[in-house]
């Protein structure tokens, strides 16, 4: 008898060992995967294409005149604001499809190949970023129509949507956690949009700040969707960079460093 003994499990453990490499080769397959769904049912892709050109014209035509005088001198303030308020909510549908595989049973056929268990995960939050882009592109692109003229350049608006791209990626993360601990995936959606919309609505993205009452102005001066919005401004607007840029980005690695290993812990004892 051979004195050396494999003990059980070992081959599944060796199995599931992962070069670096391998892994960020895994995910990169996983992303491709969550492109090619959404070209086999653009339906997916509804809520980035529809949502920012019906909140533009509703909101521009409803407050332009009301909270500025007229359309043109709105754009500048609501354009920013849309473009946060659609590619942050966007990035609920992270949690919300991660639920709905993981019920459906996607990853568990995943654990049978021999690729990363941490893939699926990292490929659905990385395709997600394309989903941001079209919202972005969309969102200033009907503006542009409107008469929109962002002042900061073509330069200092790239950079912007670069900014809001990467903030709602870091968001995604609070999603997918998430996704990875509720039950139901409507149950992700509905806590999702408790969290997010009372941030949104209540934050600088609409109308200003001073016309809230007083005990309500504090809260939107700290909220981190106000000093999202007023950075896109700045760089859209005027091509300047604040205080509220470093805010926003310190914000998304904070959040990134909090719940990206919660998330990744959580989904390794869920799969």
């Amino acid at each position: 008898m051979n004195s050396t003994m494999i003990k059980p499990g070992a081959g599944r453990k060796l199995k599931n060992r992962t070069s670096f490499g391998q892994s960020v080769r895994n995910s990169l397959t996983m992303a491709y995967r969550g492109l090619l769904k959404i070209r086999r049912t653009p339906e997916q892709l509804f809520d980035v294409t529809l949502q920012p050109i019906i909140f533009t014209l509703m909101f521009t035509y409803i407050f332009g005149g009301a909270i500025s005088g007229d359309v043109l001198s709105y754009l500048p303030v609501i354009i920013p604001g849309i473009l946060v308020q659609t590619v942050i909510t966007t990035s609920i549908v992270t949690g919300v499809q991660l639920r709905e595989d993981m019920d459906k049973g996607v990853f568990d056929r995943f654990k049978s190949l021999p690729i990363a268990r941490i893939a699926p995960l990292a490929g659905a939050l990385l395709a997600d970023t394309v989903r941001y882009t079209i919202a972005t592109v969309l969102t200033f692109t009907m503006g542009f129509i409107m008469g929109y003229r962002p002042e900061g350049g073509l330069g200092h608006v790239a950079i912007a949507a670069l900014l809001v791209i990467a903030c709602a990626w870091a968001i995604s993360w609070i999603f997918a956690f998430f996704g990875v601990i509720a039950r139901t995936a409507s149950s992700v959606q509905g806590i999702s949009m408790i969290v997010l919309f009372p941030l949104t609505f209540l934050s600088n993205a609409f109308v200003p700040v001073d016309t809230m009452p007083d005990w309500l102005q504090w809260f939107v001066k700290i909220n981190p969707i106000s000093h999202l919005v007023t950075a896109v401004r700045d760089l859209a607007n005027s091509g300047t960079v604040g205080w509220d840029l470093s805010i926003s980005l310190i914000g998304s690695a904070v959040i990134v460093a909090i719940f990206a290993p919660l998330t990744v812990r959580a989904y390794m004892r869920r799969t």
